[in-house]
């Protein structure tokens, strides 16, 4: 069914394409009520979007409302694509870097304009003929929160002694997170995994060098000996060595149930009433060395929208400079004016200097983008179902890897 939705959006979107598309505010009578699809219900988050939305309205009395809809997660892609295959269209969408190719290449989305300041590896993903299609507002590296308590306790260094003394890899992540584990705590957890949401595993697998798809993205690289490498890794944790919470076992690291999780500082305001000591640390070294891994989120006014010259002129109002800033509190600018130490502590007060700087700063100048590719929904579904015979204990890794190739390289020849 999940599969039905999407291709009909797919179909609605290349109507887009062939029918032009366009605002259709013109002679229309009232305020402009304005609607945007986003998939955090953070409450800080919220509230900082209502406060931007709110001091636009006091300068724009043609605007009447202006809302933003949370999305879970989980199903967010293929909500929107609903709404927008059954013509319930928002005015401005919120977009997962995995989809940027399927949304900018559709025409789907109106073109915007392009700040001079904006770093160009955080509008890549989002440009087509010389044109921007959205605001890259959001480009996050992955780092690893630690409940120093719990690794402590356990008998184990942190994190950051083991950084101070050169040994912060993948092997001893995974004794911390087993020794943890051992009693009784959740060792790793990677945010939004799930077993399901499997490339989220990217920044695990990059530590290998390895990736889902060539760089041209015509033929799966899941066969290859360094994402075996890796999934056998991340499989012998599960099953194994027992260093990270099995299938259907759900470890809370903001409640203090789990030792490390990997994700995005925007987590960070969680931690904010924490009653455990924490940390913020890059991702361990793997066998091909320190790297990064970005996630990325960006901005577009959907073509099709009812108020899509007004819904533009508010997006240029919420990623201006100063509202970038504030947006920085959860959302690593992609202003290099902004791409700063001192920016982002001053927007992000329970991170220390030296965090964001590790983290934040180096991980973006260093960091790769998360995997993206035409047609995505599709090849995440089919690589999903794929894998499932992967999340047991005895599974044979290779032989499951190739069969995820065998699955997708059809859809990556198209």
């Amino acid at each position: 069914m999940k599969l039905r939705v999407l291709t009909a959006a797919a179909t609605a979107a290349a109507l887009l394409t062939a029918c032009g598309g366009g605002s259709s505010e013109s002679g229309s009578e009232g305020p402009v009520n304005l609607r945007m699809t986003i998939w955090s219900a953070n409450a800080k988050h919220l509230a900082l979007f209502d406060q931007i939305a709110a001091d636009y309205k006091k300068d724009h009395p043609d605007v009447g409302t202006i809302t933003f809809e949370s999305i879970p997660f989980e199903n967010y892609t293929t909500a929107l694509t609903t709404q927008i295959g059954g013509g319930n269209v928002p005015d401005l969408a919120w977009i997962f870097e995995s989809t940027a190719p399927d949304f900018v290449t559709s025409g789907a989305l109106e073109p915007i304009e392009k700040d001079a300041d904006l770093l160009p590896s955080t509008t890549a993903n989002w440009e087509k003929d010389g044109k921007l299609y959205a605001y890259p507002f959001s480009t996050s590296p992955l780092g690893v929160f630690v409940n120093t308590d719990l690794v402590t306790a356990a008998g184990r260094p942190t994190p950051a002694q083991e950084i101070a003394a050169g040994t912060w890899t993948w092997e001893e992540a995974a004794k911390t997170a087993a020794a943890v584990q051992a009693r009784g705590k959740g060792g790793l957890v990677v945010g939004d995994f799930d077993f399901k949401g499997w490339d989220t595993l990217n920044a695990v697998w990059s530590g290998w060098g390895a990736r889902p798809w060539s760089e041209d993205g015509k033929s799966c690289q899941f066969d290859q000996p360094a994402m075996v490498d890796a999934m056998t890794f991340v499989h012998d944790l599960v099953f194994t060595t027992k260093g990270m919470p099995g299938p259907g076992v759900t470890k809370d690291f903001y409640a203090g149930d789990s030792a490390m999780v990997l994700t995005q500082i925007s987590r960070a305001a969680l931690l904010e009433k924490a009653k455990f000591k924490w940390d913020l640390v890059p991702l361990p070294s793997g066998p091909s060395g320190e790297y990064s891994v970005v996630g990325q989120a960006g901005i577009g006014v959907l073509k099709r929208g009812k108020n899509a010259d007004a819904a533009k002129e508010f997006l240029a109002y919420f990623s201006n400079a100063e509202n970038s800033a504030k947006l920085a509190q959860f959302f690593p600018p992609p202003r290099k004016a902004q791409l700063t130490t001192a920016t982002l502590a001053k927007a992000n007060p329970l991170l220390k200097p030296a965090q964001l700087d590790s983290v934040v700063v180096k991980g973006i100048e260093r960091g790769t983008i998360k995997p993206s590719h035409t047609g995505y929904a599709e090849l995440q579904q089919t690589v999903r179902a794929a894998l499932d015979p992967l999340w047991k204990p005895g599974a044979d890794v290779k032989a499951v890897l190739s069969d995820v190739c065998a699955k997708i390289n059809p859809l990556l020849a198209k």
